[in-house]
């Protein structure tokens, strides 16, 4: 529940449960106020005539009369939940965070079965990532086919990444496992300089990618795919993986049409064992959504944030209005 006056009230915790202890003095008082209302109660019976107490004062008390101590009651009862500080979530950019993207130049990237071209299509959702990222994120781009190449160095100058991926050139042969390990470099190089905290910032790899890695031919030798993923994991930075094109997809080399299926099991494989996450697109509209989802995933961090002062409020209002209507009603202070 959230007031725009009293602020957050949603609970994920309380920071100091040992306050509710204070329910038992509150259960002290509705006990002690029952007592009260019932030995008042006897002392009428007793010592009043109530044939004169009829003809003089027809009219018995009214049921509200204790509405004044039951908002006392409820108002203490949001005081004792401020006062066990309770949380609740709350989602804040991150600032100081890296992110690599890894984009694959392979020649498999011209097909053109994502219009107008796989390459084209990535280019521009991958600027629109960049521009959508939260400002303060340090991110990175590589390229790679047989080689990969640092060309942005983690940095929170979007321009320059958006700049250099306008610039992509192919290649020939995709080496998906050099590429990892050239990012979890250029990730362990700026965590160095990076101050603010006892720890090294968190990280996070994105690999874009339409097939599956070439050089070396097994992902298990020492710098294949496999092996760099489960390295990331070990370093704490989950690899996200973008499957990218139709199983329709097609070049032409030499003449010849060569067809380039999307082949994402390798890439769901690496993102399993590095911990993240694996994501397909087969158009630009969807290759959007998941760099918007990637956005929203990266680009926010959720806290334990301060609730108590709604329910603090709240409760403040509730014993005015406790007062409020003591007096209207009773002509005095709740007791």
């Amino acid at each position: 529940m959230t007031l725009p006056i009293l602020g957050p009230m949603t609970l994920s915790g309380f920071q100091s449960p040992w306050f509710f202890l204070f329910l038992l003095v509150v259960a002290g008082l509705i006990a002690l106020y029952i007592i009260m209302q019932l030995a008042r109660h006897r002392r009428m019976l007793r010592f009043a005539n109530m044939e004169l107490l009829e003809s003089v004062a027809p009219n018995r008390p009214s049921r509200w009369r204790h509405l004044p101590a039951i908002l006392l009651v409820i108002s203490l009862l949001f005081f004792t939940v401020a006062m066990a500080a309770p949380t609740h979530d709350v989602r804040i950019p991150r600032n100081r965070a890296v992110v690599m993207l890894v984009m694959d130049v392979s020649q498999s990237m011209r097909a053109t079965d994502v219009a107008p071209s796989r390459m084209v299509a990535a280019q521009e959702a991958s600027k629109q990532f960049a521009d959508e990222l939260t400002p303060g994120i340090n991110l990175g781009l590589i390229a790679y086919a047989g080689t990969a190449t640092v060309l942005v160095s983690p940095t929170t100058n979007r321009e320059a990444t958006k700049a250099a991926i306008d610039k992509l050139q192919f290649a020939d042969r995709t080496a998906t496992g050099e590429a990892i390990f050239t990012a979890l470099q250029a990730i362990a190089t700026v965590g160095a300089v990076i101050g603010g905290g006892d720890e090294p910032p968190p990280a996070r790899i994105v690999l874009f990618s339409d097939g599956k890695e070439t050089v070396p031919s097994n992902p298990d030798n020492p710098k294949g795919a496999y092996t760099a993923a489960r390295t990331a994991k070990e370093q704490g930075v989950p690899i996200s993986t973008i499957a990218f094109g139709t199983p329709y997809g097609y070049v032409e080399i030499n003449d010849q049409r060569q067809p380039v299926p999307v082949d994402d099991e390798m890439l769901n494989r690496i993102a399993e064992l590095s911990g993240g996450e694996a994501y397909t697109a087969s158009s630009l509209e969807q290759l959007r959504e998941v760099y918007a989802n990637l956005q929203d995933q990266i680009g926010y961090e959720t806290i334990r944030g301060d609730a108590s002062v709604g329910w603090l409020r709240l409760g403040a209002l509730i014993l005015a209005v406790a007062a409020l209507a003591a007096l209207l009603i009773n002509r005095r202070l709740p007791t």
